[in-house]
């Protein structure tokens, strides 16, 4: 299982924090990896200059907007699978 935590701290939250979890949900959904991926939002993932703030797993926290979270997903999520 792949968790992915997305920081929805007033930062992140600014930058559109909910945009990349529903572009995540999607991406999940439409790919049918509901049983294999988790998609958290958790406060402050202690990394505001990198809003919005996703770690995927144990791996180090990145800086995801709305123009490359489907990179994101197939670079740092789908490898894991």
């Amino acid at each position: 299982m792949v968790t992915i935590r997305v920081c929805i701290g007033s930062a992140c939250h600014l930058k559109g924090a909910y945009n990349i979890i529903h572009g995540l949900q999607r991406i999940v959904e439409e790919r049918n990896l509901e049983d294999q991926i988790t998609i958290k939002a958790e406060f402050c993932l202690g990394e505001c200059t990198k809003a919005v703030s996703v770690k995927v797993d144990d791996d180090p926290i990145l800086s995801v907007d709305e123009k490359n979270v489907e990179a994101f997903f197939e670079e740092f999520v789908l490898r894991r699978l």
